[in-house]
């Protein structure tokens, strides 16, 4: 990892910003984006652009960790609410995806790696927003993994469950919801942010060279056991 140029959208906070550190720990380039940021490290991911300021003439890896949780009953969910998950979701990736497309060809073996959620492989209840944008990311990268194989660029997604950020919050606030989103995941606990950095720099390093189109289930055992 040391000296590749990382690219790495939504660093500030959570997961990428648990990606952000491991990077450099690591000692590779980190260049960091994310709307909280200022200046030109400021980029508010659902809104056009054709270019992002200061990219690395050559990219070696590409992190989009924006992202969103909206739950509730699908009969009180809106278009807009639809629209909004799409967007920073999909859309926001496919802006970075193509603003960073002629760097990711320069690199002799690219990584780029999104991000989608268990819910897609798991139906759960109040998802139906986030897991249909997130079901399109998986059919993104897996989409543009095949195109760009011949680039030697790889596309994975990782798919976490719950995890300690942020975002998630609301479904984290008290003791009680801590203790009953362990207990929803075999292995006894909600996700850390550095559970799900240690899979993505797995994929970003060289040590993934083989690995293209995959969706890594990342989610204490969620989607695969009871």
């Amino acid at each position: 990892m040391k000296s590749k140029n990382i690219v790495v959208i939504g660093g500030n906070s959570g997961i990428g910003k648990a990606i952000t550190s491991g990077l450099e720990t690591l000692g590779a380039k980190v260049f960091s984006y994310s709307k909280s940021q200022e200046g030109e490290s400021q980029l508010d991911v659902t809104k056009d652009f054709d270019e992002i300021k200061n990219l690395p003439e050559v990219i070696d890896g590409l992190v989009y960790c924006p992202g969103t949780i909206n739950l509730k009953p699908f009969h009180r969910f809106r278009i807009a609410d639809f629209q909004n998950d799409y967007n920073v979701n999909v859309l926001g990736a496919v802006r970075v995806l193509q603003a960073c497309m002629k760097g990711l060809k320069k690199s002799n073996s690219a990584s780029v790696v999104l991000f989608s959620t268990v819910a897609v492989g798991v139906g759960l209840g109040f998802h139906s927003s986030i897991s249909s944008a997130k079901g399109a990311v998986e059919g993104l990268a897996k989409s543009l993994a095949a195109e760009w194989a011949a680039n030697k660029i790889r596309v994975n997604v990782i798919a976490p469950s719950l995890t300690d950020t942020p975002l998630a919050n609301q479904l984290l606030s008290s003791d009680d919801k801590k203790e009953a989103s362990n207990k929803r995941h075999p292995l006894g606990r909600y996700g850390k942010p550095e559970d799900i950095a240690s899979a993505a720099l797995y994929l970003l390093s060289d040590d993934a060279s083989w690995m293209t189109g995959q969706v890594l289930h990342l989610d204490g055992g969620m989607s695969a056991i009871k």
